[in-house]
């Protein structure tokens, strides 16, 4: 019996016996589990950070749950749990805190934290009703099937909608900070946000996402926050966090964002918007005029970058172009602020406010952008799309001095666990100095936990000892040849993992026709299908193959001989095609660095342990891993790959076999 103000035993709760084994049928002991909670328990206690890499099947989120209800048990403060996947945050909240919440005794509240603006605000429903033709035209009738929804939802977010609105209608209904009227609002009592925010306010335990933690803790600098406080943090999927920051603390400015605002104001060619209803015919000069420069600032924009691209690869210097909209954007804000002080109806005045304040920002990150105004940034243009979105981005070359400012140094203890946060062998802290440099993570405590399943039963990893190297122009043709072999000992059942799309494309090119006659289903990513809808109908079809690149390396769950054969065409290098990796690289050269060893490499490794990763889901699991890349055996640096990956058994095939 667990009692207020009294320590939990962690050994009593995962032993055989234990309080888990008594609830959960099939339930087993795992030594790593148990070693990481109370790991997890001694860095609550000792007020210290702590990193976990825990292999599959170790069973994680147990592992830290339940040292954060002993924290609870003693009222030491909230906690708040960070997932990357939506999936994982589902597993948390439906499945795994549930369980606990039914399993021991102490009664504990959690909540799952949605962004602010997933939530309807019922003042921006009712002013939306009553002008919707001309704020929307064809996408007025949402309204009404949202109107009806309002009326019988107890939630309120728009993940509880049977619909998902068009951006431009969600955008002028959901719940904002800035345009909230607070107690003075008819409908604060009925609010969505307010009684979801006094559910967190509440709870024990917040589960949110790494991008609203994040939000939050910028925010927390500038004295405002999202979120309830906390005192104690759990990041798990802890390897995504870098990539999260950069976009928190960088600039991403594009065509379609000053488009989505200005026609949200006025579409020139619908005649529909927030300003259509009033007598606003400045300000509508104004957005015209405006759309027009952005437009030609834009196309000289995308001009630059294919004039330029093959010797920059979109990486820019200080004021590379004209800013020939920010003027533009300007007056516009000024004739929008004088229509606000005009007008008496305060909703409509929260409306153009918002867009007031929306130019404001797009002038200031231009600004910073042209100017280049942090000094350790990188900056670059990027195109998407046949149609294309321009981009302009920035982030830093390294976000730790910001992680390490706004989280590490502001909590004392944080835990950040994931199955790849190590890039070293089977020693302890081994590895793990890289991952803690990118985030500004020093003076922490490191566990690394193998997973409990038996690979040396489970996996064969197959190596192509005498493909030429993947620079060399015969690879392609011939690592095709190879993939063949594989995919036919596994019917299928296979992920093909690429680091490009362009080596994606020249092999599905050479192999989409013999698949075909195979009677192998290709799933293509990038081919126009849905990343989630191709991995349902891998799911389903035990004969498809799914040719993927990055985000297949990561985060796919693919339990049971579904997924029976991994292939690893190419060892996952950062290589400098990419202005923020180029970025990387010469800091760390001017530093007297070595720019592979002390980052392309290690990078490398992580990224092959999650593609490594996706074969082996539950213990019954069985397959092959294939690589294709030479180098892993040939190079000198190739042993620090298989080191990184759980023992399994491993066949050397040269071209006689």
């Amino acid at each position: 019996m667990i009692k207020a103000n009294t320590s939990i035993d962690i050994h009593e709760i995962f032993s055989d016996g234990g309080l888990i084994a008594q609830s959960l049928a099939g339930f087993e002991f795992r030594p790593q589990q148990l070693k990481m909670a109370q790991a997890v328990q001694k860095a609550f206690i000792n007020a210290r950070h702590l990193a976990v890499e825990a292999g599959t099947g170790v069973g994680k989120s147990f592992a830290y749950l339940v040292p954060a209800l002993e924290l609870i048990c003693r009222r030491a403060g909230k906690v708040l749990i960070s997932t990357f996947t939506i999936t994982l945050q589902e597993q948390l909240v439906n499945k795994d805190i549930p369980f606990l919440a039914d399993c021991l005794p102490q009664p504990f509240t959690a909540v799952l934290a949605k962004g602010r603006g997933n939530y309807l605000c019922r003042r921006r429903l009712e002013f939306a009703l009553r002008r919707p033709e001309s704020l929307f035209g064809r996408s007025a009738p949402e309204l009404e099937t949202i109107r009806n929804w309002a009326g019988q939802t107890n939630d309120g977010s728009l993940s509880d909608l049977d619909i998902l609105p068009t951006n431009s209608v969600w955008d002028a209904v959901n719940s904002e900070h800035g345009n909230c009227r607070g107690r003075r609002c008819p409908y604060f009592g009925s609010c969505f946000y307010r009684r979801a925010r006094r559910a967190l306010d509440n709870a024990d335990i917040i589960v949110a996402n790494h991008a609203l933690l994040f939000s939050d803790l910028v925010l927390r600098e500038q004295s405002v926050s999202v979120l309830p406080d906390y005192k104690y943090i759990i990041i798990d999927e802890a390897h995504n966090i870098e990539h999260v920051a950069e976009d928190h603390f960088g600039i991403n400015f594009s065509n379609r964002t000053v488009k989505f605002l200005l026609d949200s104001l006025y579409n020139t060619r619908t005649h529909k918007g927030l300003l259509a209803y009033t007598s606003a015919e400045k300000a509508i000069e104004m957005v015209g005029k405006t759309s027009k420069e952005a437009a030609a600032f834009f196309k000289q924009v995308r001009n630059w970058y294919e004039d330029t691209k093959d010797q920059t690869n979109g990486r820019c210097y200080t004021n590379f172009i004209d800013d020939t909209i920010s003027g533009h954007l300007k007056l516009l804000q000024t004739h929008l602020a004088k229509l606000a002080n005009k007008t008496e109806d305060v909703d409509e005045k929260f409306e153009i406010v918002r867009y007031v304040n929306r130019c404001a920002a797009l002038v200031q990150d231009l600004d910073c952008f042209l100017a280049q105004k942090k000094p350790d940034c990188v900056y670059w243009v990027e195109t998407v799309g046949k149609r294309p979105t321009v981009r302009l981005r920035s982030a830093a070359v390294n976000v730790g001095e910001d992680v390490k400012r706004c989280l590490f140094d502001k909590y004392d203890s944080v835990i950040l666990t994931s199955a790849t946060l190590s890039s070293g062998g089977a020693s302890q802290k081994c590895g793990f100095d890289f991952f803690a440099g990118r985030i500004g993570l020093d003076g922490f405590d490191a566990v690394k936990l193998g997973s409990p399943f038996d690979y040396q039963r489970q996996v064969t990893v197959y190596i192509e000892k005498d493909l030429p190297v993947p620079n060399d122009k015969a690879f392609i043709a011939s690592a095709a040849e190879s993939v063949k072999k594989y995919i036919k000992q596994t019917s299928g059942r296979a992920f093909v993992l690429f680091t490009s799309y362009q080596m994606l494309d020249e092999f599905s090119s050479l192999l989409a026709e013999w698949l075909a006659g195979s009677d192998i289903e290709l799933l293509q990513q990038g081919a126009g299908v849905d990343r989630t809808l191709l991995l349902k109908y891998f799911k389903s079809d035990n004969n498809s193959v799914l040719f993927g690149t990055d985000s297949f390396w990561q985060g796919v769950d693919v339990p049971g001989q579904a997924l029976s054969n991994v292939i690893i065409v190419r060892l996952p290098f950062a290589v400098p095609d990419k202005p923020l990796i180029a970025g990387r690289l010469e800091q760390l050269k001017a530093g007297g660095g070595n720019p592979f060893m002390d980052y392309q490499l290690p990078s490398a490794i992580i990224r092959f342990k999650q593609g490594f990763g996706r074969l082996i889901r539950n213990k019954t699991d069985t397959g092959i891993v294939v690589i294709l890349d030479s180098r892993i055996i040939n190079k000198r640096y190739g042993q620090k790959f298989l080191a990184a990956v759980p023992k399994c058994k491993i066949e050397i095939v040269s071209a006689e076999k």
